[in-house]
């Protein structure tokens, strides 16, 4: 078990926290997308390849099966 006095732990939790909040929202917006139709998700999609090209650009989207 590690010491919870070290230094850096806080950091850890931190970070810990950061990725569950993230798959958190994942999951509820999962839960959502199964409520659509067909043509929203798509439309979804296209969205969501939109916001990621945004965000990473080509390079990284060329790489990237979505």
């Amino acid at each position: 078990m590690t010491d919870q006095t070290r230094w850096g732990i806080d950091l850890i939790h931190t970070k810990n926290k950061a990725i569950k909040r993230q798959k958190d929202i994942i999951t509820r917006a999962l839960l959502e997308v199964e409520k659509l139709e067909e043509e929203d998700i798509v439309e979804l999609m296209t969205e969501i390849e939109a916001i990621y090209e945004r965000k990473y650009g080509n390079n990284k989207a060329n790489k990237v099966i979505l």
